[in-house]
């Protein structure tokens, strides 16, 4: 009986500590506001770049489906659609996402 009680009374105290941790923490946050500002302009910097390499990635990807999918086509492969639908998803999904992240930071 008496474990029982200490048990009870370690997790009050553990609750209490973490309750407090969460209260104080944001006290030692300082400039929040200029530090997402100051991270959103580097991001800024730094995304032409990327967004030109994730083009040239997607074009990568999509050569390469394309080729796959000739390739079982020609051979008769009976999942065609399947590769058509995963290359074409992929780049699609490499094409376009950038436009969405450029539109987000700009």
């Amino acid at each position: 009986m008496k474990n029982f009680f200490r048990k009870e009374t370690n997790t009050k105290k553990w609750l209490t500590f973490a309750i407090l941790m969460m209260a104080v923490t944001p006290l030692f946050a300082q400039g929040g506001a200029s530090a997402i500002s100051n991270a959103a302009n580097d991001i800024k910097d730094y995304w032409d770049p990327i967004k030109l390499l994730l083009k040239a990635v997607g074009g990568l990807v999509g050569f390469i489906g394309g080729l796959r999918v000739y390739n079982k086509w020609t051979n008769g492969d009976q999942d065609v659609n399947k590769e058509i639908l995963g290359y074409g998803g992929a780049m699609i999904f490499l094409i376009v996402v950038p436009e969405f992240v450029t539109a987000f930071f700009a």
